[in-house]
């Protein structure tokens, strides 16, 4: 079973966003099966590495919403994202250097801070957005 299992209540409403959003949900999955199944450490560094460089392209994509359609709410928003996007660097260094590894903890911090972020901050907005007419 999945560690983190999609749903319509992680919607925001934003076709893109949420597909963006859904890839995130599977590369966690798919780090977790790796850990799980006691893959190399080379496979979990790629695999960790690839989510780094996505979730700051989903990142920018968010930000760009935020610009064009003057989101009154991005301050505390790019805050989050600069908190996550830390911790996940963190966790990344120290796994490449051999002084953390890959936990079921890790994974569920990674999994308990994007469904947070999701149906907290993500969903604001993305109903920011929807009435603005963004689809």
């Amino acid at each position: 079973m999945a560690l983190f299992q999609w749903d319509d209540s992680y919607s925001v409403g934003i076709a893109v966003i949420d597909e963006q959003h859904r890839k995130l949900v599977g590369m966690i999955n798919t780090l977790d099966d790796a850990m799980r199944q006691g893959r190399g450490k080379s496979v979990l560094s790629g695999i960790l590495s690839e989510m780094v460089r996505y979730t700051a392209m989903h990142f920018s994509t968010e930000e760009e919403y935020f610009k064009r359609y003057e989101y009154p709410g991005a301050g505390p928003h790019l805050e989050e994202h600069e908190k996550f996007t830390s911790k996940v660097s963190e966790f990344q260094k120290g796994f490449d250097a051999g002084r953390i590894g890959l936990s079921t903890d890790v994974m569920n911090f990674l999994t308990d801070r994007l469904k947070k972020h999701i149906l907290g901050s993500d969903k604001r907005y993305g109903q920011f957005l929807v009435e603005r007419g963004v689809s």
